[in-house]
Formats: C-alpha cells, sequence, structure tokens
C-alpha cells in the first residue's frame, strides 16, 4: 500500500482548518470517551492508521489496554459505563448510517446519560473521527507501525 498524499503538506489550509475543529471538540468531550468513539468509529471503518493512533494515545494517556481490546465487542464486555455504552451505540449508529439514521432507541439511550449540549458534541465528534477514517483511508497513510514489506 503506497501512501498518496500527505494532507498536511499538499492542503496546510484544509488541515489546520479540519484541527481547528479537532481542538474544539476536545475541549467538550471527556477524553477517555473521546477515545474510545474514536477507537470504535476507526475499528468499524477498518483505518490501521487511525486505530493505531487512537489506541497508542488512549494508552499514554493512561487507559488499561484490556478496555481497549474489548471495544472491538464492547456489547459483550462488562468494561464500560452505561455513559461509555450509550456513547459505543450511538458511535456504530453513526458510523454505519442507514436509511433509517440513528435508530431512536440509540438515541433514546444517549439521551439519557448526555445532555443536549453534550449529545450535540459527541455527534459532532463521531462525525470528525468518520472525516479522518475516509480522509486517512482515501489517501492510504499508514499506521506508525507499518513495516515496508
Amino acid at each position: 500500500m503506497t501512501h498518496r498524499i500527505d494532507v498536511p503538506e499538499v492542503a496546510p489550509d484544509l488541515f489546520q482548518t479540519v484541527m481547528g475543529l479537532e481542538a474544539h471538540l476536545r475541549g467538550q468531550v471527556d477524553p477517555t470517551l473521546l477515545e474510545l468513539i474514536k477507537l470504535r468509529a476507526s475499528i468499524i471503518n477498518e483505518c490501521a492508521f487511525c486505530v493505531d493512533m487512537h489506541s497508542t494515545d488512549a494508552m499514554k494517556a493512561g487507559e488499561r489496554p484490556e478496555r481497549l481490546f474489548a471495544v472491538a465487542a464492547w456489547r459483550e464486555s462488562p468494561s464500560f459505563t452505561d455513559a461509555e455504552r450509550a456513547a459505543l451505540a450511538l458511535t456504530d449508529a453513526v458510523t454505519r448510517l442507514g436509511a433509517e439514521g440513528v435508530p431512536d432507541d440509540v438515541w433514546g439511550a444517549a439521551t439519557e446519560v448526555f445532555d443536549q449540549y453534550q449529545l450535540a458534541h459527541l455527534v459532532g465528534a463521531i462525525a470528525m473521527i468518520n472525516f479522518w477514517n475516509r480522509m486517512m483511508i482515501a489517501v492510504r497513510t499508514p499506521p506508525l507501525y507499518a513495516v515496508e514489506a
């Protein structure tokens, strides 16, 4: 797999604009929760670069590897709080957005643990990681651990 474009290098204006939104969202969503949703969406989208980045960032911030591994099967894991489960379900629904949109039961569960302000930023953060996943996959950004064959 050959890296096609170095986005920050060829489009610094785009990169800086997106990083501004990223910085805003980082200030509005709990840091642990933010890394969990970024990791979950990246797993669903199969973005190796983002899975590597967000699992590494989460571990540097003190997250336990066992919880990070469990994100792939979060519904079956006892490792997550009700709020984390609601956010992960919302992440799944927004990432796999189908014709029906986000199901009412998923949205309802999220409204039980997050207020409207938090939900707006949570949805924004989920949309943001989906943007990054699509960008990194399209330009074939390799994960940092990549080995040249």
